[in-house]
């Protein structure tokens, strides 16, 4: 009797902490909204994955929240979730930049001088794609004259 006792009080501490993970999983992956989505278009996103980081001045302000390819113009279309309380100027500049030798992406936003804000689903155009080392490699050895 003590045997069966003590197996379900186990096996209950086992449940409770494995619906503690699957809530804490499920509060940390973002399903919620966050805050404002607006789109960014770059003709090459290299190696930028769905949960980067946003940062504006070295600061996170957001992920990014999908990767899609338009059909019509052949581009990457990158959606932000931005912070709430961020507005970003229509004349900003988004650029993709490395975090290390060793991989990971996030975009950096450089704000513009406009008054005019972009709005919610509105496109950011004015981007640059990501710089890759390996073409830079390649471009530096064969540029080498004899």
């Amino acid at each position: 009797m003590k045997d069966n006792i003590l197996e379900i009080l186990v096996g209950s501490i086992v449940l409770v902490f494995a619906f503690a993970f699957v809530i804490f999983t499920l509060s940390n992956i973002g399903l919620q909204k966050k805050g404002n989505f607006i789109n960014a278009e770059f003709g090459n996103i290299g190696g930028l994955k769905v949960g980067d980081d946003v940062v504006i001045a070295g600061i996170k302000v957001g992920e990014v929240s999908s990767n899609t390819l338009n059909n019509d113009t052949y581009l990457a279309t990158v959606q932000l979730n931005l912070n709430n309380n961020i507005y970003i100027p229509d004349d900003s500049v988004a650029k993709i930049s490395s975090a290390s030798l060793l991989g990971g992406q996030f975009i950096e936003i450089i704000p513009g001088a406009s008054e005019v804000m972009l709005q919610e689903e509105e496109t950011l155009y004015n981007t640059r794609d990501p710089v890759s080392l390996t073409d830079l490699l390649g471009q530096a050895v064969f540029s080498v004259t004899n």
